[in-house]
């Protein structure tokens, strides 16, 4: 198991030592390697070492440079995008696996981010958003692809939070400038 190297930075050496006295005054006999872990991690703020280390790693994540963006499959977003209508709304299902997923986000762009909707609801914005008459199919579709989430007993339904592929950006983009044409 490979070892993670963690920065360990005490603002202040006079208090890391008062705060490790205290913790070494609070147990019996010479601690153990978790034990003087947990009370380094403790001195500068943290609850543990576990809390230490995810905050670290976490610091380190978000430090690193993006990765180099995706190619974008114009071709498929072109080919998706002949399943709308000049106002945005889909004309038919497709066929393809992979064209229904990017049809969909689509319609996830147009539901409001953060609403909670009723059944009703939602089944009305796929209503006006396509033209083969079943807005079951596509909210159950949403929802197999993790787009939109709803509650156990079907009451509630949310939008799921999350980054668009690079071509789901662009069909999304696409359709919107057709719309405000």
């Amino acid at each position: 198991m490979s070892r993670d190297i963690l920065p360990f930075i005490a603002p202040d050496l006079s208090a890391l030592a008062k705060a490790l006295g205290r913790e070494l005054g609070l147990i019996d006999g010479k601690p153990g390697h978790v034990q003087l872990l947990n009370m380094l991690a403790r001195t500068v703020g943290y609850r543990n070492f576990q809390h230490l280390r995810a905050a670290s790693l976490a610091e380190a994540r978000l430090a690193e440079p993006p990765s180099a963006p995706e190619p974008i499959d114009y071709v498929l977003v072109e080919r998706v995008a002949g399943h709308f209508d000049a106002d945005g709304r889909l004309l038919r299902w497709p066929s393809r696996y992979g064209h229904q997923r990017l049809a969909l986000w689509v319609l996830w762009s147009r539901l409001d981010a953060g609403a909670v909707y009723n059944e009703f609801e939602i089944s009305v914005v796929i209503r006006n958003n396509h033209l083969f008459g079943d807005h079951a199919l596509i909210r159950r579709a949403m929802i197999d692809v993790g787009l939109i989430v709803r509650t156990v007993d079907g009451r509630q339904y949310r939008r799921v939070e999350q980054r668009p592929s690079g071509e789901a950006l662009a069909l999304i983009r696409r359709m919107a400038t057709r719309v405000a044409a």
